[in-house]
């Protein structure tokens, strides 16, 4: 059991960014060291269903832990001791399993956790491996985050990183002593490890609608993920799909399987409400190159049909599959189209097998799998 210590690490200078150093972000399906998750307790994230959702953890971890250690966030001593018994009555190995105390107001970890950059053509070393702070603030819409937002310095003390705090340009460029957090979250970007960048203009572009960031435009924001992400070419995707409570990540829309192969959901069904923005979506990755120039293959993902509890449209995509050593797991909901996706996304990745995780309660929360995961990468 790791419990929050005050262990040495590095905090950077805000001129000291990740790609000053030669960090840049990996692709997911490179070899991990661990994955992070956060044990779930907040019932209001899923009213009326939380009894089920430690159990989907449990195959999670089951699924995941074989391939690399998981690194579970738990707020204390008798939460871990739950999550041990769970996780011993589904069949996981407690010794690939770190169990880190750590107070938490949710468990998204993909968007809360730690974002992990790295040095490629390094000696392998500790500093090969560094994590970027990128100040979640609960989506610009939830009061309840400011634990949440400090999951990645604990991560820097427990594994003694560097830790790059975000930074706006703007604010940088005022010559003022006073430091404008840049605010993302890990669902809202999707790289390919390359230097090419992808995300959604509902999420970070809007001027109105949970804005992370006011006051800073396209070029700016822009300008913030290549210094902190090591990217150098960043392309928009239009929306995300109904019912998405973070306004457009792009983990329920595009991912990358491979450096340059793409999976882009689409609608089918012309009187759904999601054919439109998907389409359009569709039609602007047309003009998508690589940041070698080259166009990228890009393979067409289903959507399961709609799905609704309490008569909300829930963002049921089959794109929030998580990439772990071991495996992939994708979430499946009790649909026709289950079969289908698992399919296509078994051909694209050969190297490892891909298996399906019953997520229909899962994703009364608005997330599933890749939401809730994070990668530290080898």
């Amino acid at each position: 059991m790791f419990s929050i210590k005050k262990q040495n690490f590095t905090i950077a200078g805000s001129a000291a960014t990740p790609a000053c150093h030669g960090y840049a972000m990996p692709g997911e399906w490179e070899t991990h060291e661990a994955t992070w998750l956060g044990w779930p307790h907040n019932a209001n994230d899923w009213p009326s269903k939380f009894e089920t959702i430690p159990w989907v953890y449990g195959e999670m971890v089951r699924k995941i832990s074989p391939g690399e250690m998981v690194r579970l966030l738990v707020r204390h001593h008798a939460e871990a001791a739950a999550a041990r018994r769970l996780l011993l009555r589904v069949g996981c190995d407690l010794k690939k399993i770190e169990f880190i105390l750590h107070p938490s107001d949710r468990g998204w970890t993909r968007d809360t956790g730690p974002v992990f950059v790295k040095k490629r053509n390094a000696a392998r070393n500790a500093s090969d491996t560094a994590i970027v702070h990128f100040h979640f603030n609960g989506w610009a819409k939830y009061a309840n985050w400011r634990r949440d937002t400090t999951v990645p310095e604990t991560a820097a003390r427990l594994l003694h990183k560097k830790l790059f705090h975000a930074t706006c340009p703007a604010a940088r460029s005022a010559g003022t002593h006073a430091i404008r957090n840049f605010v993302i979250e890990g669902g809202g970007i999707e790289v390919n490890g390359r230097g090419t960048l992808l995300s959604t203009a509902q999420c970070y572009l809007d001027p109105a609608v949970q804005v992370r960031n006011p006051g800073l435009g396209k070029k700016e924001i822009e300008a913030a993920l290549k210094e902190h992400l090591g990217v150098r070419n960043i392309f928009w995707l239009a929306k995300g799909p109904a019912g998405d409570d973070t306004h457009g990540h792009i983990d329920d829309v595009c991912r990358f399987v491979n450096r340059r192969t793409i999976v882009l959901v689409r609608e089918k069904n012309r009187r759904d409400e999601n054919y439109r923005p998907l389409m359009e979506n569709w039609e602007r990755i047309t003009d998508l190159r690589l940041e070698d120039g080259t166009k990228p293959e890009i393979i067409a993902l289903p959507m399961p049909s709609p799905l609704f509890f309490d008569r909300r449209r829930l963002p049921a995509s089959y794109a929030n599959f998580y990439i772990c050593n071991a495996c992939v797991i994708v979430p499946t909901f009790n649909d026709p189209n289950d079969r289908l996706a698992l399919g296509i996304l078994g051909e694209l990745f050969a190297d490892r097998p891909v298996v399906g995780i019953h997520a229909v309660d899962l994703v009364w929360g608005f997330g599933s799998l890749h939401c809730l995961t994070q990668q530290q990468p080898a």
